[in-house]
């Protein structure tokens, strides 16, 4: 369904996700002034198993949606019948997770009489960057076509973004997405869970030089590859450790780093050029590397747009934010919308 878009301003759009281990509800208005933004975390709680431990994360979502939910509504100042959807996240993610923030939504649908918008938890992530930070001076939004890259610890995606919800995709990664890269050689390098700012941390120490780590071109291809820079890493980290030697974690982090980064501009770059993009999009949890942000923003050859740093890993906001450009072009789910754990964007 995609009916003419609806001239409407000031609408105000709930959302509720809970696709991994964050609870999180958010009510924004027309997509990017934020009224409210709740996030309670797992971290402190998957940290002992080195990773999310699915069944405990859906029985933790059911403890804290429906406080979140109401906080949501409480740093508002609004009630349900002020608001104008309520969407959710119904996919990718984990199934037992996702079937909470489902619940909670159709609770409110249901009880409000709310319209009810499933989100695609990458589209998200995309939009994201049409937040307005609320201590920051007004931004203009990005401009179409965009060049969109997405990395997380699950998705690294690059796609054409030619207009409002359309998308065209062009490549994702073949084996590990870059956050899960991160997070597996952060084990290898005894670093501590959540990987990824953990490596980030050790390579601000390191020299990015120290180590001359493969990068994966897949030239004439828009995928991505980076199992094997996590097997050079390991391979690496057995040669020194069966020479005696002490592994130098930080240099390894940052030359490991380097190379994820390198792989991830350089192709997100030469998409630019191809496909003549105005501005280009970076979201997604590994967005919040101060490397790759940095790789991102200093360079003047494109305009590059990422998210202040509290929307790059999950929240509702993000989903709130797509919620509307659903809402006003006329997407609406009924009560029978199931989880897609599996669900692709493009």
């Amino acid at each position: 369904m995609n009916p003419k878009k609806l001239s409407q301003q000031n609408i105000r759009i709930m959302a509720v996700e809970t696709s991994c281990d964050e609870t999180a509800a958010a009510i924004l208005v027309d997509g990017r002034k934020i009224l409210s933004n709740v996030v309670a975390t797992q971290i402190d709680l998957h940290a002992k198993f080195g990773g999310v431990f699915p069944e405990m994360a859906s029985r933790q979502h059911i403890l804290t949606i429906y406080p979140v939910v109401e906080e949501a509504l409480n740093q508002a100042h609004l009630s349900l019948g002020e608001l104008d959807a309520i969407a959710v996240t119904r996919g990718p993610g984990l199934a037992g997770s996702l079937v909470v923030g489902m619940n909670m939504a159709k609770a409110l649908a249901l009880g409000s009489g709310l319209p009810l918008i499933g989100i695609n938890h990458l589209e998200g992530h995309l939009y994201s960057a049409w937040i307005q930070s609320e201590m920051d001076e007004p931004q203009n939004p990005p401009e179409f076509p965009i060049i969109a890259l997405i990395v997380s610890g699950g998705h690294s995606t690059l796609m054409v973004m030619k207009d409002h919800l359309q998308y065209e995709f062009l490549g994702s990664t073949l084996d590990d997405a870059a956050g899960e890269a991160f997070d597996k050689v952060a084990r290898l390098l005894n670093l501590p869970y959540p990987g990824g700012p953990s490596v980030q941390k050790a390579a601000e120490r390191g020299n990015p030089a120290a180590f001359n780590f493969p990068r994966s071109w897949l030239e004439g291809s828009w995928d991505f590859s980076f199992s094997g820079l996590k097997t050079a890493v390991l391979r690496e980290v057995h040669a020194l450790e069966g020479k005696g030697i002490v592994v130098p974690v930080e240099d390894m982090a940052a030359s490991f780093q380097t190379a994820v980064v390198d792989v991830l501009t350089r192709k997100a770059f030469l998409a630019a050029e191809k496909f003549n993009a105005r501005h280009i999009v970076v979201a997604g949890g590994v967005s919040a590397n101060r490397a790759l942000r940095k790789a991102f923003t200093e360079q003047n050859r494109f305009v590059v747009h990422i998210p202040p740093l509290k929307y790059c890993t999950d929240n509702a906001a993000m989903i709130a934010a797509a919620g509307y450009q659903r809402f006003v072009h006329g997407f609406r789910d009924d009560l029978n919308m199931d989880v897609f754990p599996n669900w692709p964007l493009a």
